[in-house]
């Protein structure tokens, strides 16, 4: 698990960053998953050098790898299995571990939802739209049918070329920090009207991280409010109780006597605060 969690790591970490780098953390995932099929081809021999090391120095008994395994369940009788040491804790251990990590990763980053992420990061307009690539951004527009037919691909098409030479000539694009400034930037100049194919690809693309990251981050946070023991509150008050504690940032800033006093001016009650 240590060498899994070692090689997912970096990915773990970037995913979980608020200033989320789409391009990097996609760059990530290839990796790991890379790395994880070639420690399934070549890192068995590697890994039970240093699982022996590591039996050797703390005195722990080392099974005879040749041998037969023996399976050790809950009664006293134990069953002799037609495995050797070395196939169950390679087989069933070391490759179904391996196996289950890049399952896992393959589930939650399709290649659709990964031409998507990069399509997103294509359109970020930081750093003068240094991400741009106009074939990523076709690929994300083919992913809406319903918005875009052929020949709105093609229109599209057009107006990423127009667009990025437009706004390479224009200084007043050059600082925009995400989707959202470039977003009201476009409408503040009225080029929306210029680009309508780009402008609805762009609102697709302000909607996609919110209708995912964030109901991901709220179902996270529910599980963390709705406990065993709380099990039965109302939907009104695990609402307002998920809000306080998705927005901490926000009530941190709200001191305890406030909160006292709007309690206490609710409705009258037999105790006053001074």
């Amino acid at each position: 698990m240590k060498l899994v969690l070692g090689i997912t790591n970096a990915l773990s970490q970037a995913l979980q960053r608020r200033d989320q780098d789409i391009v990097n953390a996609i760059s990530l995932l290839g990796s790991a998953k890379r790395q994880l099929q070639m420690t399934r081809d070549q890192g068995w021999d590697s890994l039970i050098q240093n699982v022996y090391s590591f039996c050797h120095k703390y005195d722990i008994e080392i099974p005879v790898m040749d041998a037969v395994h023996v399976i050790r369940g809950q009664r006293v009788n134990r069953r002799i299995s037609k495995v050797t040491n070395e196939h169950y804790y390679r087989v069933d251990v070391f490759y179904t571990i391996l196996d289950m990590q890049m399952q896992e990763l393959n589930c939650r980053f399709p290649e659709t939802s990964t031409e998507l992420l990069l399509g997103v990061a294509c359109l970020n307009p930081i750093d003068s739209f240094c991400n741009f690539d106009k074939d990523k951004i076709l690929r994300m527009a083919r992913l809406c049918p319903d918005d875009f037919d052929e020949l709105g691909i093609e229109t599209l098409s057009c107006e990423l070329d127009t667009f990025i030479i437009n706004v390479h000539d224009d200084e007043r694009f050059s600082d925009l920090k995400g989707i959202g400034e470039l977003l009201r930037k476009l409408l503040q100049m009225k080029k929306h009207m210029s680009f309508p194919h780009l402008y609805l690809l762009l609102k697709l693309a302000l909607i996609l991280p919110v209708s995912t990251s964030t109901v991901e981050r709220v179902f996270s946070a529910m599980k963390i409010i709705k406990t065993s023991l709380r099990n039965r509150i109302s939907d009104e008050f695990l609402n307002d109780t998920v809000i306080t504690y998705f927005e901490d940032d926000l009530f941190e800033s709200v001191s305890n006597d406030d909160i006292m006093y709007r309690f206490q001016d609710m409705k009258a009650r037999r105790g006053q605060l001074p």
